[in-house]
């Protein structure tokens, strides 16, 4: 009994290392750090010695930059050249991970799988995912690796693109891509008179837009500039819109359990502490132009 015993106490020891670290503070769990448990060939992976990351696709200015090679799959980005701000996130976080740059395999998923519960096809998503409860009930968030909020983009010389406050925009028929939190947060606080569209994708959004079908379409912050100066002949950011409650984040998402979550973890804080995040946001976001904010009253 006492020799069971002892094997018992192993065995739970042993299970203890095999967790990988770090607090997930942005999910509200925690996992622990073995002293190994994050070097590469501990990790807990889809394909044994290759990472294998989703993103939507098209890949979306500026989380994605760089064009497309010809014959490429990807539509308007190739994940795959490390530009833009996602991308240039990934391979940071797979160098402190041990991966080389050809040891990374991107993937095109849709953006309302990258949250559903179930088995993965993937280490872990990239598609600027809002950490919130419900979608953390089925499956894993890493901690942030952008702090955002959202934006109103709207076509120049509208009513609507001379908007300040959520009084002036509640009388306009807004637009957001579904399972978004851009459309909770419409739903949820501008409120407006009109039952706000909803649609399958992004593009989908702005072609409303575009027809004048809709008025503004919601999205994020930095997504709104590639919308306006690219996308639309005659866009225009309307403005910012403020943090309401808890401040909104983007987080990597995983499997549910999965032990990864944690080594990832590991190698955002150490891009946080040496600055690197802040660089690559500062090289393909915050350079940008700034909106003005528009406020609650």
């Amino acid at each position: 009994m006492r020799r069971l015993a002892a094997l018992a106490l192993v065995a739970l020891l042993a299970g203890l290392a095999a967790g990988c670290g770090g607090s997930e503070k942005s999910s509200g769990t925690t996992s622990s750090t073995g002293a190994n448990a994050c070097s590469k060939d501990q990790l807990n992976l889809v394909d044994s010695g290759q990472l294998t990351v989703a993103t939507g696709n098209p890949a979306y200015p500026p989380w994605f930059e760089g064009g497309t090679p010809k014959g490429s799959s990807w539509k308007i980005n190739d994940p795959d050249n490390g530009k833009g701000y996602e991308s240039a996130v990934t391979y940071a976080v797979a160098k402190q991970l041990g991966f080389t740059k050809s040891e990374v395999n991107w993937i095109a998923v849709p953006f309302n799988q990258t949250y559903k519960p179930g088995p993965k096809s993937f280490d872990f998503a990239i598609e600027q995912i809002s950490y919130n409860p419900q979608r953390a009930k089925a499956v894993a968030f890493s901690n942030s690796y952008f702090d955002e909020n959202q934006s109103v983009v709207a076509l120049q010389g509208t009513p609507i693109a001379t908007a300040t406050t959520f009084a002036q925009l509640k009388k306009y028929k807004l637009g957001a891509q579904i399972g978004t939190t851009s459309y909770q947060y419409i739903v949820g606080n501008i409120k407006p008179d009109e039952k706000p569209a909803v649609y399958d994708n992004l593009n989908d959004v702005i072609t409303a837009l575009s027809n004048h079908q809709i008025d503004g379409l919601v999205t994020d912050f930095p997504g709104a500039y590639y919308i306006a100066d690219v996308q639309l002949d005659n866009g225009t950011i309307v403005g910012r819109l403020p943090t309401i409650g808890a401040e909104e984040h983007f987080g990597m998402t995983f499997e549910k359990g999965n032990s990864l979550v944690g080594c990832v973890n590991r190698a955002l804080a150490a891009l946080k502490q040496d600055g690197t995040l802040q660089q690559l946001e500062q090289q393909w976001i915050t350079g940008k132009a700034k909106a003005p904010p528009i406020t609650q009253g």
